[in-house]
């Protein structure tokens, strides 16, 4: 299973709809706050693929909650903007939620600085921002064997992609 994950577009909708033509194959794509009205044009586009979506603190008319946990392909993943966990102070707190909650994956947003880490048991992705960078994250999980690889986008000699078995 393929999914896009992006974050902070605040209002960049055509830059989301390009990403996700981008990677057609993606089954999913997870939303991690920060520009819903975009998100809610992309679903109407592209009609084929499972949204996953979550507000954030720039999300004011938003009826998402501020988390979502969901199971695919055997692994737990909690979507979140980021806000709520001090994410600009640093990632113990949001890795520690992971933790709590049992997650294999927290996927996350609100700095616009892409993150990508493995502490072991928990996968951390930061997609950065659609809106400044045209950056996104992007996550396979084979369906048999349950290995995970992680890449963001563009490429950076910062945040090499990581596989998990």
């Amino acid at each position: 299973m393929k999914i896009i994950v992006i974050s902070d577009s605040h209002g960049s909708f055509e830059e989301v709809n390009k990403i996700i033509r981008q990677n057609s194959k993606a089954d999913v794509v997870a939303f991690c706050g920060d520009g819903s009205s975009d998100l809610d044009y992309a679903k109407q586009q592209f009609t084929d693929k499972m949204f996953l979506s979550v507000r954030g603190n720039c999300d004011w008319c938003s009826s998402d909650a501020f988390l979502q946990e969901i199971t695919l392909c055997g692994k737990k993943i909690v979507i979140t903007h980021g806000h709520l966990h001090g994410v600009k102070e640093g990632y113990s707190r949001i890795s520690c939620l992971g933790h709590d909650l049992g997650a294999n994956i927290v996927l996350f947003g609100h700095t616009h600085l892409p993150h990508l880490s493995y502490d072991g048991r928990i996968l951390l992705m930061n997609p950065g921002s659609v809106a400044f960078g045209n950056q996104y994250g992007l996550i396979d999980i084979d369906d048999d064997t349950g290995k995970i690889n992680a890449e963001l986008f563009p490429k950076n000699k910062y945040n090499p992609p990581i596989t998990i078995d």
